[in-house]
């Protein structure tokens, strides 16, 4: 027995007066918007901004003065070479480390120019550089890189738990003065 069927036509009634007049639903199909696959053009203009941003451009002609002598460090002019001293002692953790084995020197430029970029997006105050020993090219090619770069406070050879000699520690000035100390 349907439904419709156990109604007598009294009820039938009743529940058309109670409704009202009724009108039937038009059934509209609508189709849903095709997406474009081609990016819009400020969206494509930001993209590119943002790479030309990560790529900061290295000098491979600059020659700093860094000490022979000692683990490799630096202290940007006008900072306090205490920061040098914590980066030594362990006081800051890496937000993010980079492990640069198996690259070639404009692999690891570019990829340490993304790193510094994306520590102004992640906010890390404090990064870790693997560059290994191995024949010695990249260990001395990063700390001249890393003098050059503007949000680069200091740096200082990590600790033996993130990787000795084989690493660097390198402290980041942050644009919008967020610290992990404060």
């Amino acid at each position: 027995m349907k439904f419709k069927d156990a109604l007598s036509p009294q009820e039938k009634q009743l529940f058309k007066d109670a409704i009202g007049k009724v009108k039937p639903m038009v059934l509209d199909t609508i189709h849903p918007v095709k997406k474009s696959i081609k990016p819009k053009s400020n969206q494509l203009a930001q993209k590119e901004k943002n790479q030309q941003l990560a790529s900061f451009h290295f000098s491979d002609e600059y020659e700093p003065m860094l000490s022979e002598q000692g683990p490799t460090k630096y202290v940007r002019d006008g900072s306090n070479s205490y920061e040098a001293k914590n980066l030594r002692r362990g006081v800051y953790a890496p937000d993010l480390i980079l492990d640069l084995h198996g690259l070639d020197q404009q692999q690891a430029k570019h990829e340490i120019a993304a790193l510094l970029y994306a520590c102004q997006k992640e906010h890390a105050q404090c990064v870790c550089i693997v560059h290994g020993l191995g024949s010695r090219i990249l260990k001395n090619k990063v700390p001249h890189w890393l003098v050059q770069h503007p949000d680069v406070i200091a740096f200082h050879q990590a600790p033996l738990e993130w990787g000795g000699k084989g690493a660097l520690l390198v402290l980041i000035d942050l644009h919008d003065k967020f610290t992990l100390n404060e």
